[in-house]
């Protein structure tokens, strides 16, 4: 199996309304810790992105953050245990996340998570890269994204096999074990001779 190293999560800068999504935010952080997997993320010391973070670094494990100047201030950028890296736009914090990542994960988040869910996706789909994205669908979270992918599928505006381009598990605790399963090199299959 090819090994994980980095792994990028997309996720909020809030909390949301319930407690659960920052307690999940901060399991999976503690999860690629003890997988001895780095965090890539947006930088952000607040919301979810501030939970992940936390949850890696505190477990021992790496995190680096990848955070436009311009939000600097206003997502209050980590400091202590995490790497940040600056970058001048939103284009070159997506790049950059994109290069130094081999999976990209999604929890929950809002327009910018969302905004960053369906360019990896459709980076995958242009062959810009070629690797793992996992949605975590906690509780339903991310249902009605699916269920319009699935109405540009029945529309004929997205292919039938866009469903390939990325796999949906319910809980972060599903999270490092299906990505190790995506990264398996696929064994040709034996052919019988007759």
């Amino acid at each position: 199996m090819t090994r994980l190293s980095s792994v990028a999560v997309y996720c909020g800068a809030m909390f949301g309304n319930h407690l659960k999504y920052r307690n999940q935010a901060r399991r999976l952080g503690e999860h690629f810790a003890h997988a001895g997997i780095r965090l890539v993320f947006g930088g952000g010391g607040i919301g979810l992105m501030g939970a992940l973070a936390d949850g890696a670094v505190n477990a021992g494990g790496q995190a680096l953050g990848i955070i436009p100047e311009f939000l600097r201030r206003v997502e209050i950028a980590v400091s202590g245990l995490v790497t940040i890296e600056t970058v001048k736009t939103m284009h070159e914090r997506k790049q950059r996340m994109a290069e130094v990542s081999d999976a990209f994960v999604m929890l929950p988040g809002g327009l910018g998570t969302l905004d960053e869910t369906l360019e990896i996706i459709t980076w995958r789909q242009l062959g810009v890269h070629d690797k793992p994205v996992v949605i975590v669908d906690q509780e339903g979270y991310w249902g009605p994204l699916l269920a319009l992918i699935e109405h540009t599928i029945r529309s004929g505006f997205t292919h039938p096999s866009g469903r390939d381009l990325y796999t949906v598990v319910d809980s972060v605790d599903d999270v490092i074990p299906t990505l190790q399963r995506l990264r398996e090199p696929l064994i040709p299959a034996k052919i019988e001779r007759a």
